[in-house]
């Protein structure tokens, strides 16, 4: 039971549940904006007074359309959000750590691994490297 009490209290974990409780909130949230205020929008400007009932039949079954319209821009308005403040700040985020990582290091020509700049034999293999100057060195 000691175990099962750690697993279920490591930080990751309850990231985690935070994380996806916090989604489905504003998951709730963009819905309500998209079904209560954008959709009527778009329906009064095509003469209809609640854009979700919306609907079709064929052989005396109702296709609800204007429903599944809701789901598509909320479903659109969630991808944005979450491409626009989440992947692109992570992307970006990452090639800066990316170009500060590839200023204090060099590929090794015999065996290729990182190696300091100011190396001048490979910690690996032993290869004698020439000399690179590096930020903290002066030319």
């Amino acid at each position: 039971m000691g175990g099962f009490k750690k697993f279920l209290l490591r930080g990751n974990l309850v990231d985690l549940a935070v994380a996806v409780v916090i989604g489905i909130a504003f998951g709730v949230l963009v819905t309500a904006l998209v079904k209560d205020l954008i959709t009527p929008l778009i329906a009064a400007i095509g003469g209809k007074p609640n854009f979700a009932n919306l609907t079709f039949t064929v052989n005396h079954s109702k296709f609800f359309y204007g429903s599944f319209i809701n789901a598509l821009i909320s479903f659109l308005i969630i991808a944005a959000v979450i491409y626009f403040l989440v992947v692109l700040p992570v992307t970006k985020l990452l090639s800066l750590s990316d170009k500060a990582e590839a200023a204090t290091e060099k590929d090794c020509p015999e065996c290729l691994s990182k190696i300091p700049l100011a190396a001048r034999r490979c910690m690996y293999c032993t290869t004698v490297v020439a000399l690179v100057a590096g930020p903290a060195e002066t030319p």
